[in-house]
């Protein structure tokens, strides 16, 4: 049993925290592609509606209505 909790084990301040902050790296890489690519969702859906906002405006604009 104790091979199995043998992580818990260790103290706060051991070497394990050098892991933990190269797996935060890792994580944080991931966090920041994720949102970066969230942005680039929410941006092009934005230029999409100004480009349908145009096309309405100038369709609106020949026919004079």
């Amino acid at each position: 049993m104790s091979m199995l909790t043998h992580r818990f084990e260790q103290p706060a301040n051991s070497s394990g925290d050098a892991r933990g902050a190269g797996l935060w790296k890792a994580h944080r890489a991931t966090i920041k592609r994720l949102w970066l690519r969230a942005l680039a969702v929410v941006l092009m859906g934005g230029v999409l509606a100004g480009l349908i906002a145009l096309k309405t405006v100038a369709f609106l604009w020949r026919l004079h209505y």
